[in-house]
This record gives structure tokens, sequence and C-alpha cells, in this order.
């Protein structure tokens, strides 16, 4: 056996470990109805002992596939975001370890399911580097990064948490609908999920040519039925579907149509849900949060923003910079992952001033912790996925 087919399989581990401790901490939370704690206790050693497990399970995978390919196993879309569901964990069980919050790890360990299921949609075949990453400041800026958001994402997960008991689901407020609009986004992940897997299964494939931003002939393959075509496209394979719309050179339309499918299946998907459960998809979860305290979800949203944030810095701007001058001889051009990684850092030094020059604490703080992770899943996928740039490779 090769250490990549090692390293799959050790990621295979790791999801299931992780998929079973969510199951144990979910029931270590709903088995407290006293308000005794001693459910969380108990149960919660368990789901965390698993989760540990599943842990080392995804740092096997990590370093076999980095042996693989002789490089650090951050170069494409399925590394970096396997190592950001990883990392996602790590900071979870760094969490646990001082607070011992069972909640949190019933929100944060499916949000990393999702992701690492997201990134299996990718390509994962071991393959050289690309010319702009043979580079050792591949593994110093990119590991910073995913380290950085991994931290981050647990402010977003105790925000959530804190959202889920402090908005009342029986009453119609602006706060009800967008608590209900982040468990939406979370279904549409699972939508892209389903849809990726139902069309790899059934093999599709169409091909179109089309005339790049420079003016010259490229061609592209769809892995699901085109709803976006590319710029002055012409169908290569019979029998396909015809694009609707036609978009700019500068935009992925095989990416954009993959994003449309994830919402229209996502969509379907979540008003089923609502269906069968008769109520609003935060609602499901209310009962989990009841013995929650607030003033601890609280605190470890804002620790984990003090902590992943000069991380942020250092990563995604210093690093960045000093990487780009090395390879394009210039700090910055304004590419698009570079202008959100800039959003990103701007949005976390706001959060920073609002809270401790503005006193934004509580609810306030929750929000924006949940507004700050959707902005880096905006920035891994959108900006990566749709929009055209130097970075694009990834």
């Amino acid at each position: 056996m090769s250490l990549a087919d090692i390293s799959a399989n050790l990621l295979y581990v790791a999801f299931i470990a992780y998929l079973i401790a969510t199951f144990v901490f979910g029931g270590a939370v709903k088995g407290n109805k006293s308000g005794s704690f001693k459910s969380e206790g108990r149960w919660g050693k368990i789901a965390f002992a698993i989760t540990v497990l599943g842990f080392l399970a995804n740092l096997g995978y990590f370093f076999t596939r980095w042996g693989a390919t002789g490089h650090a196993p951050l170069s494409n879309m399925f590394e970096f975001t396997t190592a950001f569901g990883m990392t996602l964990v790590g900071g979870f069980i760094i969490i646990y370890a001082l607070y011992k919050t069972p909640v949190v790890g019933m929100i944060v360990l499916p949000i990393a399911l999702l992701i690492i299921a997201f990134a299996s949609m990718f390509p994962s075949e071991v393959s050289p580097l690309i010319p702009a990453l043979q580079s050792n400041w591949l593994a110093i800026h990119v590991s910073t990064v995913v380290i950085a958001e991994g931290i981050l994402a647990i402010s977003a997960a105790a925000g959530l948490v804190f959202l889920l008991k402090e908005v009342d689901m029986a009453k119609k407020s602006k706060q009800r609908f967008w608590l209900e609009a982040i468990m939406y986004s979370l279904v549409v992940v699972m939508g892209f999920v389903i849809a990726s897997t139902y069309f790899t299964a059934t093999g599709y494939e169409a091909e179109f040519s089309y005339v790049d931003k420079d003016g010259a002939e490229a061609s592209i393959t769809y892995k699901m039925p085109p709803i976006f075509g590319m710029n002055e496209y012409t169908q290569l394979t019979e029998g396909t579907m015809t694009p609707l719309a036609e978009t700019p050179a500068v935009v992925n339309a095989s990416k954009l149509t993959t994003v449309a499918w994830s919402f229209i299946v996502g969509t379907v998907l979540y008003w089923l849900i609502r269906l069968v459960a008769r109520k609003r998809i935060a609602a499901i979860f209310k009962p989990f949060v009841k013995n929650v305290n607030l003033q601890l979800m609280d605190e470890i949203g804002y620790r984990a923003v003090i902590i992943g944030f000069p991380l942020f810095s250092l990563g995604a701007l210093i690093f960045a910079m000093i990487w780009a001058q090395i390879a394009w001889s210039r700090f910055w051009g304004w590419d698009p992952k570079e202008v959100w990684a800039l959003v990103t850092w701007l949005f976390y030094a706001a959060y920073l001033h609002l809270r401790l020059g503005k006193g934004w604490q509580g609810e306030k703080s929750a929000w924006l912790g949940v507004v700050g992770f959707a902005i880096i899943m905006f920035n891994l996928v959108a900006v990566n996925l749709i929009i055209a740039g130097l970075h694009s490779y990834a």
C-alpha cells in the first residue's frame, strides 16, 4: 500500500471518528435534562476521546500525504480544505481541554465534517507542484493561514451556540431570519456534496470551447449540467444541456455552475427538512442549548479571535507579501484573493475595535463571529471557484 493510499484511509478514519463523536456530544448535551451536567461530563469525555483519535488520524493523513507528494499538502482546494477541517477540530480540542464544553463540539464537528466532505468533491490525486508553488513559502504562508482560520472558526461556533440560545425562534425578528439563513447556508454545503456525488457517480461530462480573457481559444469540461456558459462558448459534447446564460471572461462558468447546483439541491433539501420537522432548522437545535452558559460562549468566541487574528495577520498579510515579492516582484497587486484576505483582516480588526472600544459583547459579538466565518468561507469558495486571478491554480 502506497503512502497516498494510507493517507486516504487515515482521512476516512478521521471522518468516521468525527461523525461518531458528533452524535456522542449531542447525546451528552441532550441527556443533561436536569442541568446537573453529569451527562455532559461522562459522555463528553468519551466524545472528546473519540475526537482526539480522529484528530490524530487526521494528522496522520496530513503527514503521510506530505510524504507522498514531497511537499506540504496545501497546494490545491482538496488539500487546503481538508487542512482547514483539521485545524478547526484542533482548535476545538484546545477549547474543550480548557473549558469542557460539549455543546461547542456538537457544532464544530458537523461543520468540520461538511468541510471535509466539501473537500472530497475536488480532485485528490497526488500531483507535482506547479512552478509557481515550488517554494518553502508554501508551507510557511498557507499553513499559518489555515491554522489561523481554524481558530477563528471557533469564534463562529461559539457565536452560533450563543445565538441558538439567545434568539427567540417563536418571535418574528431580524435575528431569527438571519440565524435561519446561517442554518440554510450549512444545508447548501450539504447540497454541494449531494450534487457532486450524484453527477460524479453517473459520470456526467460536457466539453465546451470558449474565448478566454486574453482572446485565445480554450476548452473547459463541466462535471455537472451547465447552467452558465463561458465567454463565446461552443458546445463540443452532443446531447448535453445547453447553458442558460453566458458569463464574462473573468468568471469560471463551470465552477459557477457547481455553486448554482449546490444552491438548487441545498434549497430542496432545506425545505424537505422543514416539511418533515415542521419547524425551522434553528428551532430543532434549541433543546440542545438550553443549559448553555452564555458568558462562557462569549469568552470562548473572544479568545478565539485574539489568538487567531495575529496568526492571520502574520500568514495572510506579512508572509503572503514576502512570497508575492519573491514570486511576482511586487508585494501587492489587487488580485481577488489578496483583496479578500485584506477584507477578512479588516473585519476582524473591526471586531476587536468594536468589542474593546465600543463594548460590543454578548449577542453583537456573537453575530460578528459568525459573519467573520461567512467571509472566510466566501474567500474559500466563491473567490477560489468563481473569480479568475493569480490564485486560480488553487
